[in-house]
């Protein structure tokens, strides 16, 4: 599997189709078929055999996948059998909900740590993590061996922030600026801009 390239519309598809064994599981359902998976998620059945197929075989053939096993297979897949420490860096009105997304730790993501520039935020509480200033990012990401950041800073000083995480040794960036970053290779960096993402949608409405 590492020497494949596995397309990226794959791994968010295996997220979605995680999130719907769950809702399966919590209705007490045993097993599942690819034609069930491909109604709930809206996929064809076709396509969610070749997107398990990259990874090996997890049903039995006109039995089905077991729920809770296929559930897992996922999780493993997509590195989320383990938890991540993920620091959050901004704390305007996006850090806030962010801060607030139970989604996160539910997957295995926890904020272990929050930072800001401005003085009154500085030292206050969120959801019992203590607020501190964006000079001791390095300090503090080091030492909790946090792999990832988000950024959810102005446009104006996302680099500045990246290139301090990039010094911490961080290996994946969340971004929510609306700026491009320069960031070595190695490091995996995924831009989220709401704006385009709407911009998509009235396309895709006005042409359809």
């Amino acid at each position: 599997m590492r020497n494949q390239k596995i397309p990226e519309a794959t791994i968010i598809r295996l997220s979605v189709y995680s999130r719907y064994l769950t809702q399966i599981d919590k209705r007490g359902l045993i097993t599942i078929s690819s034609g069930d998976i491909a109604e709930g998620v809206g996929v064809s059945p076709a396509q969610v055999r070749k997107d398990f197929a990259y990874f090996g075989e997890f049903g039995t053939r006109g039995v089905g996948y077991n729920v809770k096993d296929l559930y897992h297979h996922i999780l493993k897949i997509l590195g989320l059998d383990t938890d991540w420490s993920v620091s959050l860096i901004g704390l305007g009105n996006l850090g806030l909900a962010l801060c607030s997304y139970k989604g996160f730790k539910e997957r295995g993501f926890n904020i272990t740590s929050i930072f800001d520039n401005d003085p009154q935020k500085i030292g206050t509480m969120i959801h019992g993590i203590e607020v501190m200033p964006t000079e001791k990012i390095v300090e503090v990401v080091r030492q909790n061996q946090t792999q990832i950041s988000i950024i959810a800073v102005p446009s104006g000083v996302a680099q500045e922030i990246a290139d301090l995480l990039i010094e911490a040794g961080v290996r994946a960036i969340l971004n929510f600026a609306q700026v491009v970053l320069n960031v070595p290779p190695q490091l995996e960096l995924r831009n989220v801009d709401l704006a385009v993402n709407l911009e998509v949608l009235t396309f895709n409405i006005e042409n359809r």
